[in-house]
């Protein structure tokens, strides 16, 4: 469970499950594309002052556990982290291009929840179980 964050004069525990996908929902979010978006997920994370506390890429979107301190903005985190890997994934895997036109690697908007004591472990727990899920037979 994560634990509340101290400051001059607050304490907190702000956490928010987000989930975004890239344009058109194509499925390239696999490999190396996968692991460099981890990679420069954790790096803004840390640059930030945030923590992200589960994150499952799949295929075609992305879930992310992520906590913040009250002074950030959902909308800035979301901005920094589909902003900050748009332009180097596109940078990186130039191959990319055939499937997404234009200047963005993600598309517009994302789903974003605040998560409660109660619920945070049941969020952990579907997030972890996305790559599971997927692999399961519909129907």
């Amino acid at each position: 469970m994560a634990k509340y964050w101290v400051g001059a004069h607050t304490k907190h525990r702000l956490q928010y499950h987000l989930v975004w996908i890239p344009k058109y929902r194509k499925r390239v979010l696999v490999g190396k594309v996968a692991i460099r978006l981890q990679e420069l997920f954790e790096e803004a994370a840390e640059v930030n002052d945030w923590r992200i506390h589960e994150l499952n890429i799949q295929r075609d979107h992305v879930h992310m556990l992520i906590q913040v301190e009250p002074r950030v903005s959902v909308a800035h985190v979301v901005q920094v982290l589909k902003g900050g890997t748009s332009l180097k994934i596109r940078q990186e895997f130039p191959e990319l291009e055939e499937f997404l036109w234009g200047t963005s690697f993600w598309a517009d908007g994302y789903f974003a929840e605040s998560i409660g004591t109660v619920q945070e472990e049941m969020i952990r727990k579907y997030i972890r179980e996305q790559q599971q899920d997927q692999s399961k037979p519909k129907g």
